[in-house]
């Protein structure tokens, strides 16, 4: 990215896109989980079940959630500075540290002269090949590895009775999660004139790894090569609209957020007014901007809304038996709404070309 005028309108415009989604995300969550009404299927005593095989897991995660309530206002912008720039690159849960160091320093590489800067692009440049080479022969042995994580949940699954109580609530989730896939494909067929089956089949590598590792940070190499090689978006843009991505925009999760809290207020027998829903929107949308991209974040982040829409945060515990494979699937869209981005900001700049490779 040779200026920085280019590089600011390529990032407000990824930053407004990735908001409407989000919203879109929050709403179409709400509006499906108020049509199948997933909660009234819950009798009192699956729910009272539930709860008690599930305290330990709801009181943890409303512990860390109480702690994220105390910070001052101000605390989440400090936070985005690191102390420590190592310490933050060693885990998933601080990437809009290094998301800010990494801006920080490619303004500056575009402020000093462009011999000086060379090397250390040529550097980094051939860093970023050496480590998706290695995730290329990590990735031969991921059929292996969804083999026994599938075991493991298997393993793991609950009685039938809690499985068909929360099978309308899985299915909600579900439905959202496809239909959020299925406006993706229609934005890109009639932004970019691509087909339906070309992203899907190009993407389809980076959504079998965020399935299998439930991290949208673990899959961003991959994701930053499909786009850049299969989906023809430049490297200028993708290399910074799907870090940025990986961080603010979790479709998938927001969604997930949205009929997660209507669940748990149908299962208690409230309902939600227009008033209260509007705030799941507001709350929802803003908490899932910088929420970590490792499995199970998203969890937390429900303690607050619940807390703010008024719903016993206790009815946490109803949704963990089937979490797990609702946060791979999630995690899915999460992936997929990134790449679809890119390739709307990349063809609104004249940055989308044609792949450079292919299947």
């Amino acid at each position: 990215m040779k200026d920085i005028a280019k590089f600011s309108k390529i990032g407000i415009r990824a930053i407004s896109i990735y908001m409407i989604t989000t919203i879109m995300a929050v709403t179409l969550g709400l509006l499906v989980a108020n049509a199948v009404k997933p909660g009234e299927a819950l009798t009192a005593e699956t729910r009272q079940e539930l709860v008690q095989n599930y305290k330990q897991q709801a009181d943890s995660n409303i512990s860390k959630a109480q702690q994220q309530k105390e910070a001052r206002p101000l605390d989440a912008l400090q936070n985005i500075i690191p102390d420590n720039i190592v310490k933050s690159a060693s885990n998933n849960i601080n990437m809009l540290q290094i998301i800010f160091c990494a801006i920080f320093f490619g303004i500056a590489m575009i402020l000093v002269p462009e011999e000086k800067a060379r090397p250390v692009k040529a550097f980094f440049d051939s860093m970023n090949d050496i480590i998706l080479k290695i995730i290329d022969l990590v990735m031969m042995l991921a059929p292996f590895g969804v083999f026994a994580l599938i075991c493991g949940l298997i393993v793991e699954v609950p009685n039938k009775e809690v499985i068909q109580a929360l099978a309308l609530y899985a299915f909600s989730v579900f439905l959202g999660l496809t239909l959020i896939i299925v406006i993706y494909l229609i934005i890109i067929y009639f932004y970019t004139k691509k087909t339906p089956l070309f992203f899907l089949k190009n993407m389809a590598p980076v959504q079998l790894l965020a399935f299998s590792t439930s991290s949208s940070s673990a899959t961003l190499p991959v994701t930053m090569e499909r786009v850049e090689d299969y989906l023809g978006v430049e490297e200028e843009v993708s290399s910074f609209v799907l870090p940025m991505g990986a961080t603010v925009n979790m479709d998938g999760t927001s969604l997930y957020l949205a009929v997660a809290a209507v669940f748990i207020a149908q299962a208690f027998g409230m309902n939600l007014s227009l008033e209260a829903q509007l705030g799941i929107v507001a709350t929802a949308t803003l908490s899932s901007i910088g929420t970590a991209g490792v499995p199970g974040a998203s969890v937390t982040m429900l303690v607050i809304i619940l807390e703010q829409a008024g719903i016993p945060e206790a009815g946490l515990a109803l949704i963990f038996a089937v979490d797990r494979p609702l946060d791979m699937l999630r995690t899915v869209v999460n992936v997929t709404g990134d790449a679809a981005v890119s390739m709307v900001v990349a063809k609104s700049v004249g940055k989308l070309g044609e792949p450079k490779k292919k299947d």
